[in-house]
């Protein structure tokens, strides 16, 4: 059961403080500035946490085994963390942008998973496309 729970918790954790994060970048900081120290900091990490959890481990070797995903995850990564510096920069707040995406990403989501990973469309998951719909309405109501 934990090692099924671990990784939410982690991702949960890390997303709360990854929004107070991305809320507190200065005003008039360029967000692209910012990121450069950003991901010095997490390939720094990163590396350290390879050695520490990989004992013996091998750098170079497991870099053969690269394939297009983390060229292009990295791409991503920096559209996805400026997204939310200039989302906030723009007024969104914490509670109402991430719940805006999120509704959004799970209605596109449920369709990737289906059309590219052969995952079920079920009657239940269409409904929730439904109430996250609705949802939105609710949450952008002023």
């Amino acid at each position: 059961m934990f090692s099924y729970v671990w990784p939410i918790a982690l991702v949960v954790l890390s997303n709360v403080v990854y929004q107070i994060c991305a809320k507190s970048v200065p005003e008039g900081m360029n967000p692209f500035a910012s990121l450069t120290v950003t991901y010095l900091v997490g390939a720094v990490a990163s590396g350290l946490l390879f050695f520490v959890l990989d004992h013996g481990g091998n750098l170079i070797h497991e870099y053969q085994k690269l394939n297009w995903a983390p060229l292009v995850l990295g791409i991503v990564i920096v559209g996805l963390e400026a997204g939310w510096i200039y989302a906030y920069k723009a007024g969104w707040e914490v509670s109402t942008g991430f719940i805006v995406q999120s509704a959004f990403l799970a209605v596109v989501l449920i369709f990737v998973g289906h059309l590219l990973y052969h995952e079920a469309m079920t009657w239940n998951k269409l409904v929730g496309v439904g109430i996250c719909l609705v949802g939105l309405v609710f949450i952008n109501l002023k």
